[in-house]
């Protein structure tokens, strides 16, 4: 076998391990979906669970550094 058909062959493998991962990506995102109408159908609110998940995703002191900042833009235009 010649080294362009194992690179070819290699390169046919990468493709359809990454179209199959991207089918699987849709698969979850679809589930994720899901869960927020069923969220809401339950009377949440999607938005703020959105914002929620971000939050618990950041390292608290960067959380606690943004919502000080917010909070001094907030107070600068009066919306406290």
């Amino acid at each position: 076998m010649s080294e362009g058909n194992v690179a070819a062959d290699q390169l046919r493998l990468f493709i359809e391990r990454i179209e199959r991962l991207e089918e699987e990506k849709k698969g979850i995102g679809d589930d994720i979906k899901d869960v927020y109408l069923e969220a809401k159908a339950t009377g949440y609110d999607g938005k703020i669970m959105r914002q929620i998940i971000r939050l618990r995703k950041m390292q608290p002191h960067d959380r606690q550094e943004m919502e000080a900042i917010l909070q001094t833009y907030l107070s600068a235009l009066g919306m406290e």
